[in-house]
């Protein structure tokens, strides 16, 4: 048994020896071989690695072999995510389910097979005898993601088939994590919360007639209470963060973890470890981070000169985190505009209003939103077409709700696992050939040297 203070040196010793070892690669190495960096194009468009009928995600096109910036548009099997935002929002109807139906089974409801979908989501939603003890009390975590990805896994060991990859027994599989994801992200953080944190343990039992908003908001709070309002909002970000296209980290992940032929239960915890990652569904986190960031630097907040320089600062990897990255600003394919963004600004709106003392906070986002674009421009001296995406806001609306921060990314988990198990399902179904892309080998050929003579 090795004492304390001689495992801490061998550590050191051989974490000092791989320093030497993993180093970046010259940029120059990548256009030398023709190596696509981040599976991108030189101009920043994706390499084409796949074919979807799940999502579309349009920013731009492309003409004559030249991209131009557009209107940004996110749709789901074809049907516009405005419109079914806003057609639920008109009929004063949770539309989570919906999307989720549209999703995996390619078509719109009618509204039996919508409440028939809905009591099997409602019923599903509890987890199995002792799951919740053994498998998220008995080793809580402090962050909910790892949390939720561990009990996805775990939840492999209590399916009597979990191995099957038919259509019928994914699907089946499927719907089950659609409706338990949320009550293991839900217990987890109580877990969190209690044993981490010192507070008392509120374990509440998922409702079924409940919508999946609704039953979030009922089992984080202590007292069970929410408005009708509150859980239309969170109702409204469930559907925008349901799916983004094959090429986003999560869903990419999902896709070559199943082209393996592997189980469900490891594809999803897979994209639940990339969308953890603050580069994907992390930056909402990043964003809250900054604008605190902001906040405390900035004497006055609606001095534009004073903000525009402390943006400028941070891009210049001067202030906050030192990556040079404005979070919450711009995107791999929206260039105009991220449909998801105008409609969570929309609701973070509505709640600045009716709760004042949100409103500064609300306008200091706004002028964020402003004035990154010509600060890109000036400090990177890059003239690209830049907007806000989904992440500027997101984390603001879940704080207005009352949401704590450290359930951001999970909900994020909780509506994207709808994605993930149509891309799942289409990987698995309609291409059947294991995602193996090429790398530049950069070693040259060594004579092994025996021990003795190192």
């Amino acid at each position: 048994m090795l004492r304390e203070d001689e495992r801490k040196r061998l550590q050191e010793k051989f974490q000092h020896e791989a320093a030497g070892v993993y180093q970046p690669f010259s940029k120059e190495l990548f256009k030398q071989y023709s190596v696509k960096r981040g599976l991108r194009n030189e101009d920043g468009t994706g390499v084409m690695a796949g074919l979807t009928s799940v999502g579309a995600v349009i920013g731009y096109y492309i003409e004559d072999g030249e991209k131009f910036p557009t209107e940004g548009h996110l749709r789901y099997r074809g049907y516009d995510l405005t419109d079914i935002v806003r057609n639920c929002e008109k009929e004063k109807r949770f539309g989570f389910e919906e999307a989720a139906y549209l999703l995996l089974f390619g078509h719109l409801p009618d509204s039996k097979t919508l409440e028939d979908f809905s009591r099997l989501i409602g019923n599903l939603r509890s987890l199995p005898n002792g799951f919740a003890e053994d498998m998220i009390l008995k080793a809580p975590s402090k962050n909910i993601m790892n949390k939720i990805a561990r009990s996805v896994l775990a939840a492999y060991s209590y399916d009597t088939n979990p191995d099957e990859i038919s259509v019928g027994n994914i699907l089946r599989q499927s719907i089950e994590l659609i409706a338990r994801l949320p009550v293991m992200a839900a217990y987890g953080y109580q877990a969190k919360s209690h044993y981490h944190d010192g507070n008392s343990l509120y374990l509440h039992a998922p409702q079924p007639r409940l919508s999946t908003a609704e039953n979030l908001l009922y089992m984080l709070r202590p007292d069970n209470k929410y408005t009708r309002e509150e859980a239309e909002m969170l109702d409204v970000l469930l559907m925008i963060h349901a799916e983004h296209g094959g090429g986003n980290n999560s869903a990419f992940t999902t896709r070559v973890v199943s082209s393996s032929d592997t189980d469900t239960y490891s594809a999803i915890a897979a994209a639940i470890g990339s969308l953890k990652g603050p580069k994907h569904g992390g930056a909402n986190a990043k964003v809250m981070s900054m604008i605190s960031n902001i906040e405390t630097n900035v004497n006055d907040w609606e001095d534009e000169d004073e903000v525009r320089a402390y943006l400028a600062k941070i891009l210049r990897k001067e202030a906050f985190d030192g990556a040079g990255l404005i979070y919450g600003m711009g995107h791999a394919i929206y260039t105009y505009s991220d449909p998801r963004c105008l409609l969570l600004k929309e609701r973070a709106s509505m709640l600045a209003e009716k709760n004042p003392k949100f409103l500064k906070e609300f306008n200091l986002y706004q002028l964020v939103e402003k004035l990154t674009p010509d600060v890109f421009a000036e400090v990177k001296h890059n003239p690209k077409v830049m907007c806000a995406n989904v992440d500027l806001y997101s984390g603001f609306v879940y704080k207005m709700l009352g949401i704590p921060e450290e359930m951001y990314t999970p909900l994020f988990a909780i509506s994207r696992i709808v994605g993930w198990c149509a891309h799942r399902l289409e990987e698995v179904i309609g291409c059947g050939r294991i995602i193996r892309p090429a790398y530049k080998s950069m070693l040259h050929s060594k004579e092994y040297i025996e021990i003795e003579k190192r």
